[in-house]
């Protein structure tokens, strides 16, 4: 290692020095040395300049942090702590190239879904680089993304339908009904019924139901953030949304409204307070996702149902309005698709599944 004077600081008059470590041979850091002093006497040398890519990120995710939402945030830095900076953090910012870039996305296709969010984050930080005049071109933009090649055997295999039709919803519920975990029941009923998301319905106070007009304010979500803190958001879009209600959904929530101001009166928790959680856990707070899932599977295993997701009866929600009769618009408006398309992606499921019926009936209706 070496300490080496660069100057004074023209903006505080204090002597400015640099100190570089990990050299393998002291010929190595003399030449380091030499380089630098011609640089210091020539002018051209930036104390400032961040050395490694981690220094820039370092600089970088400062700012990005006041400019995103806490969620969005928490789960970029995953994507750096896991797979950006072991690969790329100790590389000096100006010696990273094309094909560095090009090889770790390769490698990153092959074993992450992800993997393009991941090279995206990663891009962000050389153009900060490029910004503060580190660099002057960013490697990853002359990336090429491995095409995704579907395998053989893969040709021809359909994904399971993650939703119900409505006798298998029915079923559903009616297994949920006769459990001894009511307020289970209350929270899928309202799930199937609304198709409202899992972090939306966890969110909710009752201040959100309208008795009187049969609505449902839905305006905000739990969701996770920094430290796998809990808290709450605008809903995914941003955007806030009034739907109708029906009136048997209407009669399980208030039961459930009663139920809960004796259970948790026994807990010690007054739930008349302004703002109180439809759904919360034994301490009057929100509850984690992981529990609704436990929940679900746990009806699913008991009564031998067919498998679902908890956004498979937002998916449910949404055919099921479909073969009713409702809308494109109308079905896009409840569920709160701010992208027609994806509304019209389980549109398409609800028309093969019509599609596939009329001929059954046609072929019975022959019967040669």
């Amino acid at each position: 290692m070496f300490n080496v004077y660069i100057g004074v600081d023209p903006m505080t008059g204090k002597e400015k020095r640099t100190t570089r470590r990990g050299f393998k041979t002291k010929k190595e850091a003399e030449l380091t040395l030499a380089r630098l002093k011609i640089e210091i006497d020539k002018g051209t040398y930036k104390k400032d300049t961040a050395e490694t890519y981690q220094d820039v990120y370092d600089l970088w995710i400062k700012h990005y942090e006041k400019t995103v939402e806490e969620s969005t945030f928490a789960k970029t830095t995953s994507f750096f702590k896991l797979h950006i900076l072991p690969v790329f953090g100790k590389y000096r910012i100006e010696k990273v190239n094309i094909d560095i870039c090009q090889n770790t996305v390769d490698e990153w296709a092959i074993k992450l879904k992800n993997y393009r969010a991941i090279r995206s984050a990663a891009s962000r930080v050389f153009d900060f680089a490029i910004k503060r005049g580190f660099i002057l071109s960013n490697p990853f933009k002359f990336v090429e993304l491995p095409a995704q090649k579907a395998k053989l055997n893969e040709v021809y295999e359909e994904k399971p339908e993650n939703f119900y039709d409505r006798e298998q919803l029915i079923l559903f519920l009616k297994c949920l009904e006769k459990g001894s975990n009511f307020k289970s029941y209350v929270l899928f009923r309202l799930l199937a019924f609304t198709g409202m998301r899992r972090g939306e319905a966890l969110a909710l106070t009752w201040e959100d139901i309208n008795i009187n007009e049969k609505e449902l304010r839905i305006n905000k979500a739990l969701t996770r953030g920094i430290k796998n803190r809990r808290y709450v958001k605008a809903t995914k879009t941003g955007i806030s949304r009034t739907i109708k209600l029906d009136q048997k959904t209407l009669d399980i929530l208030s039961e459930w409204k009663k139920k809960q101001k004796q259970e948790y009166l026994a807990l010690g928790y007054n739930t008349l307070q302004p703002n109180q959680l439809i759904f919360s856990n034994s301490k009057n707070t929100y509850y984690e996702p992981t529990k609704v899932r436990t929940w679900l599977a746990h009806v699913l295993n008991k009564y031998e149902l067919d498998t679902i997701t908890t956004h498979g009866l937002r998916h449910t929600h949404c055919s099921l309005l479909f073969e009713a009769g409702a809308s494109i618009k109308d079905v896009q408006d409840r569920l709160g698709h701010t992208n027609v398309q994806t509304t019209l992606d389980i549109y398409t499921h609800v028309t093969k599944k019509a599609k596939a019926e009329a001929i059954q009936k046609f072929e019975q209706y022959l019967d040669i």
